[in-house]
């Protein structure tokens, strides 16, 4: 099964309710990795599973240029979480590839992951179908709803 839709791992929000892990949404350095359409994406995996280079995101099913989109991720730039109306937003800047020669196929989607506490991944977003780029410049535009909302 390839992706179909984009989602918050369960154990993200089980470890960060029972305080077993320490992140930290507005300052710890997230990175957005590609993927390609081999990931089946499940938001109830493990910790383990949820990792960067764990389970299905394994180096083998990431899309990288090696130089304008690194193996790993871009940074995700200016992260925050608003609230409103019940809804807790955490959302960020457009992530944009490193340069303007980007080459990259077959993407699919991205795991949004905390470098700072093990890479382990937080969500995981589609982009509801295959996108790519060649000699160009790749941006993952964020929804305007943000990278992902929890209603409370």
């Amino acid at each position: 099964m390839a992706w179909s839709a984009s989602g918050i791992f369960v154990t993200f929000i089980e470890d960060s309710f029972e305080n077993s892990k320490a992140y930290a949404l507005t300052s710890d350095t997230f990175k957005v990795a590609l993927f390609n359409d081999t990931t089946a994406p499940d938001k109830t995996v493990t910790t383990a599973n949820r990792t960067y280079t764990a389970g299905v995101w394994t180096v083998g099913n990431e899309v990288d240029d090696g130089t304008e989109w690194d193996a790993g991720g871009e940074p995700l730039d200016t992260p925050a979480l608003t609230t409103a109306s019940n809804v807790l937003k955490f959302d960020a800047v457009d992530t944009v590839s490193g340069g303007t020669s980007a080459t990259l196929a077959a993407v699919f989607g991205c795991l949004v992951h905390d470098s700072t506490v093990a890479n382990e991944g937080i969500c995981f977003n589609y982009f509801g179908g295959t996108q790519d780029v060649t000699d160009g410049t790749f941006t993952v535009v964020w929804n305007g709803s943000g990278i992902f909302t929890i209603t409370v």
